[in-house]
């Protein structure tokens, strides 16, 4: 197949980690997932390319179900093409977020009940049977229940400890590059905090902080006797901070702007930042455990315009 001119980079890139007789392969599922539409499953994508795809069918079916390849350097790869021409220099903006794939088969391996974020409110919470995938910009990493890890031997995680193991993954790779990643409430946790406060200097995390989270000032410096004290004094709390905050309104784009599909709305009265605090973990493991080091911003709600 005649792949276009256009994708001979990226086809050169992803070569370089497969072997001879899987690449020409590689390239035919490549090409015909993006003509196909509905789901792109193998079956699919031959019926689509038809006599394009020469050879038979099982030899295409390996190409996925052998995997000669490592998925950590196929990850990267795209990943490092994509860093080179859209964001040759300065940091780099990655998006962390887990979605739910629905697989409710009794078969299927791996799967769990999983909350669905899309259909969930404060007062219903609606399950969803299948897979988590914890996605950063093109590296993915599925979530597997404590059950599952159990029975492989393997140490459980959860999706933040995942998005902290691909985080850690971006920084060996490219050690030359700062990166700024900005997840929902759920990579909001004392574990990514303390991943990005060990890894100072070139992690910039980004996060939903709980209203009534507990944040302390920075520890004085050791007085040279007793336990040394692992944070200061006291601060307010983000929700009484907003509150008594110094107004300020400023009108910024929400989802696209005044066009189709958008508006433009103003953050309501009360915002502040405050740096250098920590936000300590509550619970019996608070007096042992030191705060991470954060910086916070806090906000009132936005309204429309």
């Amino acid at each position: 197949m005649t792949r276009p001119p256009e994708a001979h980079p990226l086809a050169h890139v992803l070569a370089l980690h497969s072997t001879g007789p899987t690449d020409p392969r590689f390239s035919t599922l490549l090409v015909g997932a993006v003509l196909t539409t509905g789901r792109r499953t193998v079956a699919n994508v031959l019926r689509t390319l038809r006599h394009l795809a020469p050879g038979h069918p099982a030899d295409d079916r390996r190409v996925l179900s052998r995997a000669p390849w490592s998925g950590v350097a196929v990850g990267c790869a795209p990943t490092r093409f994509l860093l080179d021409r859209v964001v040759p220099d300065g940091p780099v903006t990655l998006v962390g977020d887990d979605t739910v794939g629905g697989h409710p088969g009794r078969t299927v391996y791996g799967k769990g009940r999983h909350r669905d974020a899309v259909r969930s409110s404060h007062a219903y919470t609606a399950w969803r049977y299948g897979h988590t995938w914890v996605v950063l910009a093109v590296l993915v990493d599925r979530y597997r229940t404590p059950e599952v890890r159990t029975a492989e031997g393997a140490r459980h995680r959860t999706p933040a400890r995942l998005v902290c193991r691909l985080l850690r993954l971006v920084l060996l790779r490219f050690p030359d590059r700062a990166v700024v990643l900005a997840g929902d409430s759920g990579f909001g946790t004392h574990e990514v905090a303390r991943f990005g406060h060990r890894h100072r200097g070139r992690p910039t995390l980004v996060s939903k902080l709980p209203p009534d989270a507990d944040v302390f000032a920075p520890p004085p410096a050791y007085a040279g006797h007793g336990r040394p004290r692992v944070k200061g004094a006291r601060v307010p709390k983000p929700r009484p901070a907003a509150a008594t905050a110094r107004r300020a309104r400023r009108a910024v784009t929400w989802y696209g702007g005044a066009g189709r599909g958008g508006s433009r709305r103003r953050p309501g009265p009360g915002s502040g930042t405050r740096a250098g605090a920590g936000w300590s973990r509550s619970g019996g493991r608070a007096s042992r455990t030191p705060p991470a080091p954060t910086g916070a911003s806090t906000g009132s709600p936005p309204t429309s315009r």
